[in-house]
């Protein structure tokens, strides 16, 4: 396992200053936040350093020291923000990244480290990168991420050798402070007082006596520094099984280029799927920009898919509902990645002697399902699917018509006859009169119109459930009415134990 951390050093500061002109960028620059009732400084730029300005000093004898001192008071959200941002530009190094608040990133790189030409090269073109954006940037890539941690912020040290030992690792973490730990003020206090102040003067004391001392926790934290126990990371975003990528000397900043790496994408992409028999359910295209921005977009499909023109067809239909202001080119997009998020099992269909496939139809309305979901959203496009729930106002569950069948809905169909293919959002009631024994009214009048009964079917009683929201409601006997007209409407009678006459509703039409 090979983990690289990035240390932001100067995260705040340089999260405003990038914004700001050349030569604002060399002025002395702090933020300051209220710490116990106080404004005190807790971020400085390298120039007010220079003048002796220090985190945790205050704001007055700030400006004592450097009357000429530029300051804004912190936003810890905009920089939660600006930290998530950078993490997901790291995933065009890697799709294991997750973000370190306050100040870092760290990067799951096992096995990727070759593709940029070697682990040193890797952590240089991260740090040229990140300075050329505006960041000051330290990496270092270890076995494990709370070393690659420690080393970023408290080492000279910047890369260990894949072949190294046990023993060579641990002599490392040795020489590390014990503010390497990041333990909270207490522990930190004792161990002070203790004299130990390298992770050495740990590691080489009686094991039961320190946790006794420290607890689990730290414990636990000593041994991740020392690699002794696998630590994993949290990333941002799940790593896809199946990627496929391209990286530009140049960026890219035509649509037609874009479209067109897609398009090669989408034949790699079902390459890797065919050897595994699956389809993309999901499909996501990362674009990462020159200037250290990333764009992200999502396309769900209604049915396995590895077909190449069907996936492209569904990012450019996504992408031009984006346009060029939502995907914002900018400086050029240097690596444009594909990945299917989520798959399922396909296999390959046997055609007719037509040279075509069973259920082309089937095939056609997916299609359109696809293509109105990545225009429109997958969530805007729904299907209804028949469960077995009696009660006509929950006889039908409403999905995404990109997601797979309920379990509830399963082997449900709706029925040909007994229901009506139109069901009132809420039924309406009815005025009747002259009730038929045991039957619907003769006359009533729905939506002022006055209807007479020709014909009938029924009745069938349908109990309310006993469970739910619905225990309070009545018993109901359905009929199917046929008027003078021709019409066919779906009345019910609702019993109700505690009035006097029944009232009548229609509930839907056939």
């Amino acid at each position: 396992m090979r983990f690289v951390s990035v240390f932001l050093s100067r995260l705040s500061t340089d999260r405003l200053l990038r914004q700001s002109a050349a030569r604002g960028r060399d002025a002395p620059f702090a933020l300051w936040r209220k710490v116990k009732g106080g404004e005190r400084l807790v971020a400085v730029n390298a120039a007010a350093e220079r003048r002796g300005l220090k985190r945790g000093l205050a704001v007055a004898d700030a400006r004592a020291l450097c009357p000429v001192l530029r300051l804004e008071e912190q936003d810890l959200i905009a920089e939660a923000a600006t930290l998530g941002s950078i993490a997901d530009w790291h995933r065009r190094f890697t799709p294991l990244a997750a973000a370190d608040p306050p100040d870092g990133v760290l990067l799951d790189v096992t096995g990727a480290a070759p593709l940029f030409g070697g682990e040193a090269k890797l952590l240089e073109e991260i740090e040229g990168r990140l300075a050329a954006q505006g960041f000051a940037a330290r990496a270092a890539l270890a076995p494990g991420p709370a070393l690659a941690r420690a080393l970023a912020r408290f080492s000279a040290v910047r890369l260990v050798p894949p072949d190294a030992g046990q023993e060579q690792i641990e002599a490392l973490a040795a020489k590390l402070p014990v503010a390497a730990l990041a333990l909270d003020e207490p522990q930190a206090g004792r161990l002070a007082r203790a004299g130990l102040r390298l992770i050495g003067d740990l590691l080489s004391r009686p094991r039961a006596p320190l946790a006794a001392r420290l607890g689990p926790e730290a414990m636990a934290r000593l041994d991740a520094l020392a690699c002794r126990r696998r630590e994993p990371i949290a990333p941002r975003f799940e790593a896809p099984d199946y990627i496929v990528e391209r990286r530009f000397p140049d960026g890219l900043t035509r649509t037609a280029d874009i479209e067109a790496t897609l398009a090669r994408l989408a034949a790699d992409l079902k390459a890797l799927l065919e050897r595994q028999n699956v389809g993309a359910r999901r499909l996501e295209a990362e674009f990462f920009r020159v200037d250290g921005v990333a764009r992200r977009i999502v396309v769900e499909t209604s049915r396995p898919l590895r077909d190449p023109a069907r996936i492209f067809a569904l990012l450019r239909e996504r992408l031009e509902r984006l346009g060029e202001e939502g995907l914002d080119t900018g400086y050029g997009f240097d690596v444009l990645r594909l990945c299917a998020a989520r798959v399922e099992r396909l296999e390959a269909g046997q055609g007719d002697f037509m040279g075509e496939s069973p259920g082309a139809g089937d095939d056609d309305l997916a299609d359109l399902i696809d293509r109105l979901g990545a225009r429109l959203g997958p969530a805007r496009v729904q299907r209804l699917y028949p469960c077995a729930r009696r009660w006509p106002e929950r006889a039908v569950v409403v999905r995404p018509a990109s997601y797979p069948r309920p379990e509830e809905a399963a082997g449900e169909k709706f029925p040909p006859f007994a229901r009506p293919p139109r069901l009132l959002e809420r039924a309406e009631p009815i005025e009747a009169e002259a009730l038929l024994p045991q039957g619907p009214p003769r006359r009533f009048r729905w939506r002022r119109l006055w209807r007479e009964t020709a014909a009938y079917e029924g009745p069938e009683r349908i109990a309310p459930p006993w469970w739910g929201n619905l225990q309070d409601a009545s018993e109901r006997d359905y009929f199917i009415v046929v008027d003078r007209e021709g019409a066919r409407l779906w009345l019910y009678r609702e019993n109700r134990s505690d009035a006097e006459d029944p009232r009548w509703f229609v509930q839907g039409l056939f």
